[in-house]
């Protein structure tokens, strides 16, 4: 039996957990895709590695999958639409007849609801063969109402209503993490998504703390209660304002350097939450690979922090890359998560303020998060991926429309 790339990650840290990004509804197709287009030699590595992972037949019958979680939001979701579009018009359809009078808003959520309760369904047995440690989906607030603390505390409470193995996705900002704290007053899971930068995980950290003593004050069951805080990787390098300050300054970055300023931020959140040992799990997501000039391929997303007590989710473009380059990448150090950032590159990095918003512990206030590159830069793209989702509803109400007319 070969090992797939991720499990050999995974056998770094007996805690560290890899999760599927994507809506689970899609995982079958996409996993058949894969092996059909994989090169000859690798089709039944292939096949039997990904089967492991998440094997439908397997997890509804013993509650076992290589996956120990699910990310999904809104533009992920769309995925799941757009997977199976014929499926997706009659059901928007059926929620129409069963809710009657449904604004296009009001039915893109109900739509989006359906779209987690169906994947929390899916992984459910994992959940209940771990006594709730694993099989959570998270499901995420609307994306467009990043500053709405009433609005997302609403949907969060809706989304977390769908199932006991659904964890709330809540936004990086000042009011977001005020929702995180009532939510886990409440004992109600949660995942700090729109994230990057050391001051909102140390404010998620806080909130969650606040959240906690409330709820052990009120009694709440907090037995399957779990908090994990999303580290943004390659969005806090590329999409804010990293490379844009550092010309300006005439700071030459290598594409290395930008990989040490998304990888110190992890390790300095991740160090901090360990030496307080504070409940809530970091999570790495939006990792990448890189083909070297040598010919090997790496991906630092993960390579640096090996050996460390994480989550890593991984959207289907990336397991797809990192099997594809999986003769060329290193074998993972257990260590490497104590390894320190070179202290020239932070030298270099500190001299950027964005980097600085980012690492120090006193970067940024809270009213700041909102205002930060990534942030703006991410917010506004899964807004509009939101809107896509709305606009592919509001199409099948309007053909429905014009049938019924």
């Amino acid at each position: 039996m070969s090992r797939h790339i991720l499990e050999a990650l995974a056998a770094t840290n007996a805690d560290c957990e890899i999760w599927w990004d994507s809506s689970p509804l899609v995982y079958e197709g996409w996993a058949k895709a894969t092996v059909e287009s994989a090169p000859p030699g690798k089709r039944k590595a292939w096949a039997e590695q990904l089967k492991r992972m998440m094997d439908r037949d397997e997890l509804a019958r013993t509650g076992k999958m290589g996956f120990r979680g699910v990310t999904t939001n809104p533009p992920l979701s769309l995925q799941a639409i757009e997977a199976d579009p014929k499926f997706w018009r009659q059901r928007i359809q059926e929620i129409e007849q069963e809710e009657r009078g449904l604004s296009v808003e009001a039915l893109f959520w109900r739509t989006y609801l359906d779209i987690v309760r169906r994947g929390a369904a899916m992984v459910h047995p994992v959940w209940r063969a771990s006594g709730g440690r694993y099989g959570f989906l998270s499901g995420q607030v609307d994306p467009r109402f990043v500053t709405d603390g009433e609005k997302m505390l609403a949907q969060g409470l809706e989304i977390s209503a769908i199932a006991p193995n659904v964890m709330v996705k809540i936004p990086g900002s000042k009011e977001g993490y005020e929702v995180i704290e009532e939510l886990t007053a409440r004992g109600i899971s949660t995942n700090n998504t729109t994230s990057f930068t050391v001051p909102q995980y140390v404010a998620c950290m806080q909130a969650v703390s606040r959240g906690l003593t409330r709820a052990k004050r009120a009694g709440v069951d907090l037995s399957t209660w779990r908090s994990v805080i999303t580290h943004m990787s390659a969005r806090l390098g590329n999409v804010g304002d990293l490379k844009i300050q550092a010309n300006v300054r005439g700071i030459d970055l290598s594409p290395e350097d930008v990989l040490w300023a998304e990888t110190a931020v992890m390790k300095r959140a991740y160090q901090y939450g360990r030496s307080n040992s504070h409940p809530s799990k970091m999570l790495q997501c939006s990792m990448r690979v890189t083909k070297n000039p040598d010919g090997t391929t790496s991906s630092w997303h993960i390579e640096k922090l090996a050996g460390g007590d994480f989550v890593y989710t991984c959207p289907p473009g990336y397991i797809r890359q990192l099997m594809e380059g999986e003769d060329g990448i290193a074998p993972f150090d257990p260590h490497a998560i104590d390894e320190e950032v070179p202290a020239p590159v932070i030298e270099k990095l500190l001299r950027i303020p964005y980097f600085r918003q980012a690492y120090e512990f006193d970067g940024m206030r809270a009213e700041e998060f909102v205002g930060f590159g990534a942030f703006a830069a991410t917010a506004a793209e899964f807004a509009s991926a939101t809107r896509k989702t709305v606009d592919f509803v509001a199409w099948v109400h309007e053909a429905g429309s014009r049938r019924a007319a």
